[in-house]
């Protein structure tokens, strides 16, 4: 017998006789058959957040529990693909009902049509369990798609099809798990959400999530199966960094969730990547990219939903031996979503209102990536790096959202407005922001950049946090009464962060930055540094230095192509040597 609605308030929903029901099962509700989730049950009644819009829903309209978890579909086709915050093929709903998303619609989220080339790697009689490759398919140029066996089989292949074209709810493999029992596998499988997927072992992350940022690979550099939170006031371009992240970053899948943000900013997202070129194919972008699109008009419950969508499909890749990087834009919105269903839920608030277990939420979110050996046998590593944009109300770093967040990530890319104000991009605030992975990654920079890579970045940082000391002088008394070496700092930390520290993501050149070619230009920097302090004591003023053609030079260096960067630090370098020696000989004569 169905439930029966007893009381609608916005996306919650009251319904009576569902003790059969258990806790997260997923929900049909009314006539429209609208998607919900059980998040609080009290004796026969259950508490239902419903992930449509609930106009015309009302007292009586019957409630069907499927009972099973909210899930998501895993298989081939998840790449390229455009979803909702449940999963939902966005595509596929305006082939059928076209630019409208209509209540209760039901749409597969991977295609029942679509062919795919399935090539066995196993034969009949082996044994295989949780996590082994039974094939692969080729599900475009840039990823090959292990089929797995799904969690908590093991057993005997007694069939295994021939290679060749199947749908994804076909059967490809039959394994006999007991003397009476024989199960199929296709190839997709099922998996609930809010449950992390098993792994073997948790390694601790030792190489660099390259992104082609400056500002991030050298000073704040974030590990592949690291987490990150970006937090910053409106206007200081977090989803920008999120996007140069998801374009350029050195990860096999990208999942990009659009959690609650304007619907402009998820349009951009949406026309931009398919046109974008992959670094590493020379085809289109979106061939690695899972886009998750969750806009702040949509139902509020479906954005508590994302996140978890998201992250599922994130560590489905992650177990095949895959690096992923998920961007997450923003868990603010998550948060106000967690907000308004404890509200209605009438949960004693905490802070600012938001429920008391917003914290472990967050925890439980961020403590799903990871570097990581999956399950099976031989099996090759997988990393899972989160990137999480935090949008303080009022840039206040000091609400609950971004201080939760800031005990669990491991590095902090804070955004300044001031500096996003006076047109310093990216605007991550070099004094403030941190990374604690960088013990863990010295000696790969060591080793696969430059055996000086940590001097040289040490280095630089002190530069910046000398220029801010003095910064504070030459308020109170003016730059004239600062020594000959003093005004020369401030001189090479204004290159620093004019000529490395800024980075035009619209350029085509400086869009990306190789690690070479980063090390280069700092070295340039500090090369300048170096022999321009040997003009202390010498008729040449500090003036006179910032004249210098070899500093203009380096200010253009980071706009020389790649396969120039060699050539073109070699002529700088004796440039700075030929304009120092010129200026001291002078210097001597006079």
């Amino acid at each position: 017998m169905p439930g029966v609605i007893k009381k609608v308030a916005g996306p919650l929903v009251v319904a009576e006789n569902m003790k059969d029901s258990n806790m997260f099962d997923v929900v049909r509700v009314g006539n429209e058959q609208l998607i919900g989730e059980i998040i609080e049950i009290h004796g026969d009644k259950a508490y239902i957040q419903i992930y449509e819009e609930t106009s015309g829903l009302g007292p009586g309209a019957p409630v069907e529990s499927t009972g099973r978890p909210l899930s998501v579909e895993l298989g081939p086709g998840l790449l390229s693909s455009i979803f909702d915050g449940i999963q939902r093929p966005l595509r596929s709903i305006m082939d059928q009902v076209g630019n409208s998303l209509n209540r209760g619609i039901n749409v597969p989220t991977l295609s029942r049509e679509r062919d795919w080339l399935f090539t066995p790697c196993v034969s009949d009689g082996t044994f295989v369990k949780t996590g082994d490759t039974i094939g692969t398919v080729k599900e475009n140029s840039s990823v090959l798609h292990k089929i797995m066996v799904p969690v908590g089989v093991e057993g005997k292949i007694c069939e295994i099809v021939k290679p060749g074209e199947y749908k994804v709810d076909d059967t490809v493999a039959k394994i006999e798990t007991s003397a009476d029992n024989t199960l199929p596998i296709t190839l997709v499988q099922y998996w609930p959400v809010r449950k992390p997927r098993p792994i073997k072992e948790k390694l601790t992350p030792s190489e660099p999530l390259i992104s082609g940022q400056r500002v991030i690979d050298t000073l704040f550099p974030i590990a592949k199966g690291g987490v990150a939170a970006v937090p910053g006031p409106f206007g200081s371009g977090k989803t920008v960094v999120q996007h140069q992240l998801a374009k350029w970053a050195d990860a096999d899948i990208i999942v990009y969730i659009g959690c609650g943000e304007r619907g402009n900013e998820m349009t951009d997202v949406l026309n931009e990547f398919p046109e974008l070129v992959d670094p590493k194919t020379g085809r289109s972008l979106m061939e690695r990219t899972v886009l998750i699109a969750n806009t702040s008009d949509m139902p509020v419950a479906a954005r508590e939903a994302s996140i978890y969508t998201g992250i599922t499909i994130a560590e489905y890749f992650r177990d095949m031996g895959l690096n992923v990087a998920l961007m997450a834009d923003s868990t603010s919105r998550w948060a106000e979503a967690l907000r308004e269903m404890s509200g209605r839920l009438g949960e004693m608030p905490g802070e600012e209102g938001y429920p008391a277990y917003l914290a472990s939420r967050l925890a439980q979110f961020y403590e799903r990536a990871g570097r990581i050996i999956p399950l099976g046998e031989n099996r090759d590593e997988g990393t899972l790096s989160i990137i999480g944009a935090v949008s303080p109300p009022g840039g206040d770093l000091s609400e609950p959202v971004t201080q939760s967040t800031l005990r669990i990530i491991k590095t902090f890319w804070g955004l300044d407005a001031s500096l996003a104000y006076s047109r310093h991009f990216p605007a991550i605030n070099w004094l403030t922001s941190y990374s604690l992975y960088t013990d863990n990654l010295k000696d790969w920079f060591a080793s696969n950049v430059a055996k000086d890579w940590n001097e040289v970045r040490a280095e630089v940082i002190r530069i910046l946090s000398k220029e801010s000391e003095l910064q504070e002088i030459v308020k109170l008394v003016g730059a004239d009464s600062l020594s000959f070496e003093d005004r020369l700092l401030l001189e090479i930390a204004r290159s620093i962060r004019e000529d490395f520290l800024h980075q035009n993501a619209f350029h085509d050149v400086d869009t990306f930055s190789s690690l070479e070619k980063q090390y280069l230009l700092l070295k340039l920097i500090l090369k300048f540094y170096s022999a321009t302090s040997s003009l202390a004591g010498s008729n040449v003023s500090v003036d006179n230095i910032v004249k210098f053609k070899s500093l203009e030079r380096i200010g253009r260096f980071k706009y020389v192509k790649e396969s120039e960067t060699k050539t073109e630090y070699e002529k700088i370098d004796k440039q700075i040597n030929e304009d120092v020696s010129i200026n001291l000989n002078k210097s001597e004569e006079s």
